[in-house]
């Protein structure tokens, strides 16, 4: 077992982007799926900084899209890894669009993003323990506790969840569906 222990903000990277028109969708906006990529790219090389190894992207938690992004706007993100496990991490990334001509700036995005070290075999690795140095890394990292928990939840809920009960379908007749004869 490591004992090596690493700050937050020896994990942390900040990018920037100017949106073009290649990036947008069929409204004129900037394409969630570029953006996507751009956040797995930086939740890539936030991971791997801080873990000395090659991630990979083992699930992508959350992903809020708060705001649109305009063509012309500078895109920031930021990220940092906010939990550690044995050989996982969650790394927290902000995203931000700044009118280069206002400089008025929103908060377009939140992810997080499950990252895994892995050795030059492709086994996982263990990666340094975390150290906290404030109370908002605290707070990060025990919302990671809590997400890994939820996610626990929600597969153990999928594993013995009976969908075919009487119980079950007597409940989905008060969403808005019909069940087919």
């Amino acid at each position: 077992m490591s004992d090596l222990f690493k700050p937050v903000n020896s994990s942390q990277i900040t990018i920037s982007q100017l949106m073009l028109p290649s990036h947008t969708n069929f409204s004129g906006k900037i394409h969630g799926g570029y953006i996507l990529s751009l956040l797995d790219q930086i939740a890539f090389a936030c991971a791997s900084k801080f873990s000395g190894h090659y991630c990979v992207t083992a699930s992508v938690d959350t992903v809020d899209f708060l705001n649109p992004i305009e063509v012309g706007e500078l895109v920031t993100m930021k990220a940092s890894v906010n939990y550690v496990g044995k050989s996982s991490m969650i790394v927290g990334i902000r995203v931000e669009s700044e009118n280069i001509q206002t400089g008025k700036i929103k908060h377009c995005n939140s992810s997080y993003f499950t990252m895994v070290a892995k050795d030059d075999q492709g086994n996982n690795i263990e990666v340094p323990g975390l150290i906290l140095s404030d109370d908002e890394e605290i707070r990060r990292f025990c919302n990671g506790i809590k997400q890994i928990s939820l996610k626990k939840e929600r597969n153990q809920h999928e594993e013995i969840f009976d969908y075919k009960s009487k119980e079950a379908i007597a409940k989905l007749k008060t969403y808005r569906i019909r069940l087919a004869d």
